[in-house]
């Protein structure tokens, strides 16, 4: 705490002191506050300093503050996925995941999202067609078991030749609304079940590390402006005399600790 005077001022030289140090920025409006564990969405600032008209900047103060800040997953998988039969919806799968943050993977299929957001989420499919005819697949998303519209894209795979099987990168990336826990799956179907989803293994001449059959990245975009979350996902949705309440991003991470400054 920086030197305060008494209610009955002081002298010139301790006022002096003071107003300098409040010119350079020497003030007692600060404090620090740890969010609430156990997924809460909010925690209680309890300041005396803190009025109905106080603006207060929040500011991340520990590493465990940037956590779930920005969400992001990266997935891929390690397996050929075939069609049992052609024109069949079928989920597409992961089994490994690569990087999480607020982020996840659930049932094989379902990219789950911890927080509310827009998310831009990628992929690339390695297609693979053994039959003598060009074969058509699609690709889609569902949201929560249910077909996001305008979401689907079409790719064709190019025929065998000889004896080497076409092959194609499906790629796309895709904005999306989500709300805490929701999910998304990546779907396909196929006019052939000659045509699959490969997975190649690492190869030489020259040394070439595996293709995944399947390779997906979210990243969150922005809080679209509705929730507030801003950019660290926390704000202060509430306040009255002595006390703050901050909204923030479902928290389980122990130590998220943010300083905080009261201005009015």
């Amino acid at each position: 705490m920086f030197r305060v005077l008494p209610v009955f001022g002081g002298d010139p030289r301790a006022i002096s002191e003071i107003v300098n140090g409040i010119m350079n920025g020497k003030t007692n409006n600060h404090g620090t506050v740890t969010l609430n564990t156990g997924n809460a969405t909010s925690t209680i600032i309890y300041d005396e300093r803190i009025s109905p008209d106080s603006k207060i900047i929040l500011i991340p103060w520990s590493s465990g503050s940037f956590t779930d800040a920005t969400p992001y997953g990266a997935f891929h998988d390690n397996t050929d996925q075939i069609a049992a039969a052609a024109n069949t919806d079928y989920a597409i799968t992961l089994d490994t995941t690569d990087f999480s943050n607020g982020v996840t993977l659930s049932n094989n299929s379902r990219i789950n999202v911890k927080n509310y957001g827009i998310y831009n989420i990628q992929f690339s499919v390695q297609f693979a067609n053994s039959d003598s005819q060009i074969q058509d697949t699609d690709i889609w998303f569902r949201k929560n078991g249910t077909n996001v519209v305008a979401s689907n894209s079409q790719f064709s795979i190019q025929s065998k030749h000889g004896s080497i099987d076409g092959h194609l990168i499906a790629a796309l990336n895709f904005w999306i609304e989500l709300n805490a826990n929701d999910y998304v799956e990546l779907i396909w179907s196929t006019t052939n079940t000659n045509c699959k989803i490969e997975y190649i293994a690492a190869q030489t001449s020259p040394t070439r590390p595996v293709t995944p059959s399947v390779i997906v990245t979210v990243n969150y975009v922005s809080s679209n402006g509705t929730s507030g979350v801003g950019e660290y996902g926390i704000y202060v949705s509430s306040q009255s005399k002595g006390q703050a309440t901050i909204t923030h991003y479902a928290n389980s991470t122990a130590d998220k600790t943010y300083a905080y400054v009261v201005i009015g």
